[in-house]
């Protein structure tokens, strides 16, 4: 066995668990705001608002500027390479707003999934080119972490031993890649939601997925304590014709991630994976309430469950300003009380209730 030649020094690690433990403090979680131009395409055409930078950047704008009643629960937040060079109102980057309002940010790194040769539609995720100068100028740019996604998913073949194992291994060369830049990387392994299967076999293979990402986190010397996972929850198939109640998704997941995730990892930020933004709340509560001890935090790094009522107020009109953001605040707050296990659902909203699933989902 060769000697382990660190390649961080002491205050590398401090500063990297330091930036890991700010995003995830108790009552705090991430707002993913990182949708790609064709992402937000979709969504925009859902409110028939037109797709140009002007919109994406009044859109985020919106968010970025709530009323300080987000600030205790939103830690972090992840930007998509064009938001981090657009400026506020007043001509301040979105970065330098948003730490002066005490937020970390974040910078999707990847290029997106491409299809695995040989296997049943399986698919790897691109971008590790150029990663290492590109670590190197986000952080210059006032990035402190960084999201890198992968995707897997259930069929009666599949994930297939060499997804799995492909994916690791190129989630920890990001994450090491990440980390000697000073950058904080959120390993991302989503077991799509897609298919009839049952809570059991998403369990099983949630299982497998993260125990061979920490095995390939430990091969690359990968400082866990500098690092944060974005997995999905532990839910049936969306087609799935059996109803489990919030509590067997809770003890399922927590389950799961007691076998796999190691103590060392500060927290979990679980991606909302097309559940309403209800559902999205309700299940993060109730882990967050499960009798099984959990080491690390668990909290939300949402995108849609944050986002869906915020942008159906606003509907691409100005006027709504207000409106979306109030509907955005009141998600947060949702969110910010189920990390901690103190959410009591009171129904939902305009757009509370209604599933976010979207097949096949790509961002």
């Amino acid at each position: 066995m060769p000697h382990q030649y660190p390649f961080l020094t002491p205050e590398q690690k401090k500063e990297l668990n330091d930036i890991a433990l700010r995003i995830v403090a108790p009552g705090k979680g991430i707002l993913a705001a990182d949708e790609s131009t064709g992402s937000v395409a979709k969504r925009f055409q859902s409110i028939n608002a037109e797709n140009t930078e002007e919109n994406r950047r009044l859109y985020r704008q919106l968010l970025f500027t709530a009323d300080d009643k987000v600030k205790p629960c939103i830690g972090g937040v992840i930007l998509f390479h064009e938001t981090m060079y657009q400026k506020t109102d007043d001509g301040k980057l979105f970065p330098q707003h948003l730490k002066e309002r005490g937020m970390v940010v974040g910078i999707k790194v990847d290029k997106g999934v491409v299809p695995l040769a040989g296997t049943n539609g399986e698919t790897t995720t691109q971008g590790l080119d150029g990663l290492y100068e590109r670590c190197a100028q986000y952080k210059k740019d006032g990035a402190d972490f960084a999201k890198w996604r992968c995707v897997l998913k259930i069929t009666n073949h599949t994930p297939s031993k060499l997804a799995i194992l492909e994916n690791a291994n190129v989630l920890a060369r990001y994450a090491s890649i990440c980390q000697m830049h000073g950058i904080v990387p959120i390993v991302e392994p989503e077991i799509l939601p897609d298919g009839d299967h049952d809570l059991k076999r998403c369990q099983y293979i949630t299982e497998k997925v993260l125990a061979a990402v920490y095995k390939a986190l430990s091969d690359h010397h990968v400082y866990l304590e500098g690092t944060l996972l974005k997995p999905n929850m532990v839910t049936p198939g969306h087609s799935c014709s059996h109803k489990y109640t919030s509590q067997e998704i809770a003890m399922a997941t927590v389950t799961a991630l007691r076998r796999t995730v190691p103590p060392a990892v500060p927290g979990i930020t679980f991606l909302s994976g097309g559940q309403s933004e209800e559902e999205a709340s309700v299940n993060l509560n109730t882990m967050n309430q499960c009798p099984l001890h959990r080491p690390w935090a668990l909290t939300f790094s949402y995108g849609r469950a944050l986002q869906a009522s915020a942008l159906k107020a606003w509907g691409g009109k100005k006027e709504n300003g207000n409106a979306c953001q109030e509907e955005f605040i009141k998600r947060a707050l949702a969110n910010s009380l189920a990390c901690q296990g103190k959410y009591v659902s009171s129904g939902s909203s305009a757009a509370g209730g209604e599933s976010l699933f979207v097949a096949n989902h790509a961002y």
